[in-house]
């Protein structure tokens, strides 16, 4: 049996994900809306784990797929680990009602990306889908794109109408929220 090079890769990426609420973020309760954000992750990892055990051969993939996989799993990895220096402290815990923010970071990646943590997990999604495009993995693309991004909506409405709502209108008027912005808007 071939093993996959990006695969352990990209599982790395998820454990790393999956460690994120117990050794950064502050406590908080894991409810609903964390649960529906995180499954698409646990779906890629079970169908990345299943493919790495399976008796059966995929046919091989275009020889720019596999390179180009690592290459996103690796830059995940790396912006993790930039979003977490940028902190001073740990933050809250994905989708808390009642944990407010302290300040606007905005250094590191979030100097140029509003969300860098959501979009490091988007950059580990789309590394499974080229490692191993199957409909599992692409449905957890689509729906992880569609989870994070109303995450983000959501943390971005409530910063605006929070005591940093001034400082966050600057923020959003020379950031990206998943990807940097090329020109910063007036």
């Amino acid at each position: 049996m071939d093993t996959i090079p990006a695969h352990p890769l990209i599982l790395i990426d998820l454990a790393v994900i999956a460690a994120l609420p117990i050794a950064f973020f502050r406590r908080g309760r894991l409810n609903l809306r964390w649960c529906f954000t995180a499954a698409p992750f646990a779906i890629v990892g079970a169908a990345l784990l299943a493919d790495l055990v399976s008796p059966w051969r995929r046919p091989a993939l275009p020889a720019i797929v596999q390179p180009a996989s690592i290459a996103f799993a690796g830059l995940a990895l790396a912006l993790i680990a930039a979003t977490l220096a940028a902190h001073a402290r740990p933050i809250a815990l994905w989708h808390q009602d009642d944990d407010e923010p302290r300040e606007i970071v905005t250094r590191g990646p979030y100097a140029r990306i509003r969300h860098p943590f959501y979009a490091s997990f988007l950059l580990v999604l789309v590394a499974a889908v080229l490692a191993l495009p199957h409909v599992s993995t692409i449905i957890a693309l689509a729906w992880g794109v569609g989870a994070l991004t109303l995450t983000a909506r959501r943390e971005e409405r409530r910063l605006l109408a929070s005591p940093l709502g001034d400082e966050y209108r600057q923020l959003l008027a020379r950031t990206g929220r998943f990807c940097p912005r090329l020109r910063s808007s007036s």
